[in-house]
């Protein structure tokens, strides 16, 4: 059979292909296999079940987390990151959860290889919790060593320093010591703490150690502060360090203080004997106080007995003032202090005649002045009378204080002082011997204008008028007066008499405003 023979072709449709397995039977083991895979941040339940975008968000999440964490400081991560990672877990488990229902597994490992995996792998976040946690504990004691370690320098920073200046600085340091042995009890910085405080201490006292003894007072009265910051059962034998210190410091303070006759001596002393009166530095006080004196005493003798007396008078006031010490160190120190007193009063004698001799009248008319008025019974108080006279007398005549006045009296030469003036006067003299007497006023004498004082032939005490007077014996030589006006601001006058046997003299005082003299 010839001819075309025709056929056709019969054409076939490919069906596409699914775009995720076919859903398999349900399996809750393997949904629990991929929930606990997840669980563990790193998103192996989505790998298992291919969902590969998503694993790929928990991978994001668990990264973001540990920038967040690392490294590790004391603060740890915020309570808001850490809550959202664990719900974005909880969340990425019950997803998985529900994916695994249904979904078969990448590998074609037994489910039950799978939910061992998982419950092994959740040691993930666990271990990383616990090994956060370490880090942040170091953390936090390395920043704890920090705060200690800047204390230390701050206490040894201040130790350069004067201690007024220096005080606030380790008062902060005191502080901080304090937050780290309390607050922070368990901590190897806190272990570190009282070897802290003992380089406190000999630091804080630094000049207790070079014997700046008057420096370490303030110092170690701030140390015995310390208990009011540092609990007594912290500081141990620290809290009464600085005692038997303190105590030498304001003994040798007092000292030293005492015998440069400064005037902050006595509260050292003071304080000393208040605040340790039991101590053997206290019991030193009286025995050096007592010295002290005698060596005043001996002074008054020397080149400078007015410096000697003023000694005596601050001494007498300065031991007085002492407080404390019992009752047998009191009575000993008042025995002291008026025996520096008794000294001084008498003293006073020397001293004025040092004033004296140097020219310096108007302070020796004081001090023998003084001098005669409280001792009553001195010996020397004779001459200390005749003393002050003969000052007086050099104040307005100084020639006349050219020779210390004697005790020696009366002469063989007749002189007599008539008061011409209303006013009353006293008479004062000095040269051979040295005398005072007063004269009333001249009830009908008037004072003499200027004009008739100059005048020729002008001569008062000569009217014949009854002039109290008084007449005195002198011996030769010169003899210096001077007549005082008791009751006026007339100036006094003065007379310089050369007396010579065979002679009988005359003063006479009379008044011009100011008084004149013939």
């Amino acid at each position: 059979m010839s001819g075309d023979q025709y056929g056709s072709v019969q054409g076939f449709v490919v069906p596409p292909m699914p775009s995720s397995p076919p859903p398999a039977p349900p399996d809750r083991l393997r949904s629990v296999a991929v929930g606990l895979l997840n669980l563990s941040g790193l998103g192996l339940g989505y790998a298992l079940t291919r969902r590969w975008l998503l694993m790929a968000v928990c991978w994001v999440a668990t990264i973001v987390l540990l920038l967040v964490a690392l490294p590790a400081d004391p603060d740890g991560v915020s309570g808001v990151v850490v809550t959202l990672y664990v719900v974005f877990l909880v969340l990425a488990a019950v997803h998985g959860a529900l994916v695994g229902l249904r979904t078969r597994l990448a590998l074609p490992s037994p489910t039950p290889v799978a939910v061992v995996l998982g419950l092994v792998l959740l040691a993930v976040p666990a271990g990383g919790v616990v090994l956060y946690d370490n880090a942040r504990d170091e953390a936090t004691q390395q920043m704890l060593l920090d705060r200690l370690e800047k204390a230390d320098q701050l206490v040894a920073d201040s130790g350069r320093l004067p201690f007024s200046s220096a005080e606030p600085h380790y008062r902060q340091a005191l502080v901080a010591y304090d937050d780290l042995s309390t607050a922070h009890s368990g901590s190897r910085a806190a272990k570190r703490v009282p070897d802290r405080l003992k380089t406190f201490y000999t630091t804080v006292a630094g000049a207790y150690a070079q014997k700046n003894y008057c420096d370490a007072i303030p110092q170690l009265k701030y140390l015995r502060t310390v208990p009011g910051t540092i609990s007594k059962k912290e500081l141990g034998t620290l809290t009464t360090w600085p005692d038997d210190r303190l105590a030498t410091s304001l003994y040798e303070c007092g000292s030293t203080g005492l015998a440069a006759q400064r005037a902050d001596w006595s509260t050292n002393f003071g304080d000393l004997l208040a605040t340790f009166p039991q101590s053997s530095q206290a019991g030193q006080v009286e025995p050096a106080v007592k010295s002290a004196v005698s060596q005043a005493v001996k002074g008054v003798t020397g080149s400078q007995p007015c410096t000697a007396v003023s000694g005596l008078e601050s001494l007498s006031t300065q031991i007085g003032s002492l407080q404390g010490g019992g009752a047998g160190v009191s009575d000993a120190l008042s025995a002291d202090a008026q025996q520096a007193s008794s000294h001084a009063d008498s003293g006073a004698y020397q001293c004025g005649v040092y004033q004296y001799k140097d020219g310096d009248f108007d302070s020796a008319l004081s001090t023998m002045n003084d001098f005669v008025k409280n001792n009553t019974h001195d010996k020397n108080r004779t001459r200390a009378k005749k003393i002050a006279i003969a000052a007086e007398v050099a104040q307005t005549v100084p020639a006349a204080g050219k020779k210390l006045p004697t005790t020696a009296s009366g002469g063989s030469i007749s002189v007599t002082v008539k008061n011409d003036s209303p006013d009353d006067i006293t008479v004062l003299y000095t040269g051979p011997v040295t005398g005072s007497f007063t004269l009333k006023g001249c009830g009908s004498c008037t004072s003499y204008s200027l004009t008739t004082t100059l005048l020729k032939g002008f001569k008062p005490c000569s009217s014949g008028k009854n002039y109290p007077q008084k007449t005195i014996s002198l011996p030769t030589g010169t003899t210096y007066f001077v007549h005082r006006p008791d009751s006026s601001t007339a100036t006094p006058a003065s007379d310089t008499a050369k007396l010579r046997s065979g002679y009988i003299y005359t003063e006479c005082a009379y008044s011009t405003g100011a008084f004149g003299t013939g």
